[in-house]
């Protein structure tokens, strides 16, 4: 029996967002420690298997309650489902053939849902890669982020900007460029530039996150939007600005000006502080990180951080503040190693 098994990772914005979808510029890194999987193999019936995180029973309201928070009221199947309609769709647009086969498709994912690490864009990438494979169907890469972007915009009204997804699709360290002059546009899609750049370039990176702080990111993301499309100045200088960390950070790269590098990180939070209301337990994970002298900067749209430590007395500091927290710090593996299901989260909150 045909069985096709892909994988799409978590990612992790180092600099320049929320830019992204204000047509600025962002340098993102994938994530491998923690990932989403598809599984699809050829079945009698279209089918898409619930898991875990669809459920519809529950201990106790609490539970229901707590579950809700967590995941939304539709967990993942809604994002599987979507994919395949965008997917089919995009063939049909495109004159490309389709087989009359079936399948039966279920997913899993180890990337906590609702901090910011691009839990649900990695489903959708990862179906696509599965539907790709199955119905031998070839989409130039760079219009894919585009692809699994509506799927969410168009299909589920979610807003969404393009950065997860070109991360997801390229993988590795990518540069990206979303400025007006610098768009086109493929099979119905616009796109940037996107340039991947060499992992070996970064300096030692850290990620934490704490589940108990999520929040769904059409709910972070909303205001701002508005507040941009009235023309709002300060929202508006803020997204140029996003841009301009991301292009300078491009340059302390290729450098290895790593002190550079994190000043521009913290500044991109700073930047974002101004002009957001964010949750207090999400800054506060930013402050303590800054307390040991590390930088530290959303990942996302918030119950995440990242940013840069010097050496591994420092990284053993920012793992015990933080865990006297309750957040889970790893050091992200970012380019590809013979097994990425082997590597595991360090420093795990009790």
């Amino acid at each position: 029996m045909l069985m096709i098994r892909k994988r799409a990772y978590a990612r992790a914005g180092l600099v320049g967002n929320p830019s992204d979808g204000y047509f600025g510029k962002t340098i993102s890194i994938s994530v491998r420690n923690l990932y989403a999987e598809v599984v699809l193999y050829e079945w009698e019936e279209v089918e898409i298997v619930l898991t875990d995180e669809d459920k519809s029973r529950f201990p106790s309201i609490g539970d229901l309650a707590r579950d809700v928070q967590l995941h939304g009221y539709y967990g993942g199947i809604r994002l599987v489902k979507a994919t395949v309609k965008k997917f089919v769709e995009y063939c049909r647009r495109e004159g490309l053939y389709l087989h009359d086969r079936n399948f039966s498709l279920r997913y899993h994912s180890t990337i906590p849902r609702q901090v910011g690490l691009a839990g649900s864009s990695a489903i959708i990438v990862a179906t696509l890669r599965a539907l790709m494979e199955f119905y031998e169907v070839s989409i130039p890469r760079e219009v894919q982020p585009s692809l699994a972007r509506a799927v969410e915009t168009e299909e589920l009204g979610i807003t969404a900007g393009l950065q997860d997804r070109v991360i997801q699709v390229y993988e590795g360290l990518v540069y990206m460029d979303f400025s007006r002059e610098k768009m086109r546009e493929q099979c119905g899609y616009q796109y940037g530039i996107y340039e991947p750049m060499d992992p070996e370039l970064l300096p030692p990176l850290y990620v934490a996150y704490k589940d108990e702080v999520s929040e769904p990111t059409e709910v972070f993301h909303n205001n701002i939007r508005a507040r941009f499309d009235r023309g709002e100045t300060k929202v508006v200088d803020a997204m140029k600005q996003f841009a301009d960390l991301a292009r300078q950070a491009r340059e302390a790269l290729r450098t290895r000006d790593y002190v550079q590098l994190g000043m521009l990180m913290n500044e991109n939070f700073d930047t974002r502080k101004s002009i957001y209301q964010l949750p207090a337990a999400q800054v506060q994970m930013v402050d303590i990180a800054r307390s040991t002298g590390a930088s530290a900067k959303f990942a996302g749209s918030g119950g995440a951080i990242l940013g840069t430590y010097q050496d591994e007395a420092m990284f053993h500091r920012l793992q015990k503040v933080l865990n006297d927290i309750r957040c889970v710090v790893i050091k992200p593996v970012i380019a590809e190693i013979d097994d990425p299901a082997t590597s595991r989260p360090v420093g795990l909150a009790p």
